[in-house]
């Protein structure tokens, strides 16, 4: 397979890397377009404002091209401009914590697969809850790789993204893989208030998932439980009880 590989942790995140050598491992040509920065929380974010530049990156067993960007840029530029034929496979990650739940909603991960998706590619996020963003996932490559090659993806609607999440530890301890939906538990956030050497105030983002907020049996609670989980995307955002009910209004 031609596979495009992205992220949101930045092109030098060990994620990245470590898909990267699975990926060519099992013999698929592999071409990288990652941001050059964290962008982690950007969501499906693009750039409008300013130009897109990017930074060649060659090493003795890697080679990709780094965008001064986000994940969604990474992807547009590479479909429209950068690669000379459609991929047969995009696949996003190995990021750094895991994005289910509300998380997916700003994942930067899921973002830049979701613009493949709206591409009718076939669309793969990966994310791994670890202890340190210098896990080796190596493990958790070669299965994600085994996998994307293992599912019929013509057999999936259009425009889905697979979001495949790994627990915790190493992969011989997954308690198996479970096909399973998003939670609708939802953070509960704070701003911790600080002062900065000045003296000026400045705010850090901290909150919870309240366990006891957590649908049985959805992504969240399977992967807290030690299970791989995959659940298939769709983002169709046209609510049709709310239009049947706006209908019923006498509001025009």
């Amino acid at each position: 397979m031609d596979v495009l590989l992205t992220n949101d942790d930045g092109i030098r995140a060990p994620g990245l890397r470590a898909l990267y050598a699975a990926l060519r491992e099992a013999g698929h040509t592999v071409h990288v377009v990652a941001p050059m920065r964290q962008q982690s929380g950007v969501g499906h974010s693009l750039t409008v404002f300013e130009p897109l530049r990017a930074q060649r990156i060659h090493e003795n067993d890697f080679e990709g091209l780094g965008l001064y960007g986000t994940p969604t840029d990474c992807v547009k530029l590479a479909l429209s401009t950068l690669l000379e034929r459609r991929p047969d496979l995009v696949v996003s990650g190995i990021n750094a914590g895991p994005n289910v739940g509300p998380d997916i909603l700003y994942s930067g991960t899921v973002g830049a697969a979701t613009e493949a998706a709206h591409e009718a590619l076939p669309s793969l996020a990966v994310s791994c809850d670890v202890n340190s963003p210098d896990d080796d996932m190596r493990e958790q490559a070669r299965h994600a790789v085994r996998l994307a090659e293992r599912i019929a993806w013509t057999r999936l609607a259009p425009r889905r993204v697979v979001n495949l999440n790994y627990p915790r530890g190493p992969l011989s301890q997954a308690r198996g893989v479970k096909i399973c939906a998003q939670t609708t538990a939802v953070w509960v956030n704070g701003y911790e208030e600080r002062r900065d050497p000045r003296g000026e105030p400045y705010w850090w983002l901290g909150g919870e998932i309240p366990p006891q907020t957590v649908n049985a049996g959805s992504d969240k609670d399977m992967l807290n439980r030690g299970y791989i989980t995959i659940t298939p995307l769709r983002f169709e955002f046209t609510d049709e009880e709310g239009m049947r009910a706006l209908e019923g209004m006498d509001i025009f």
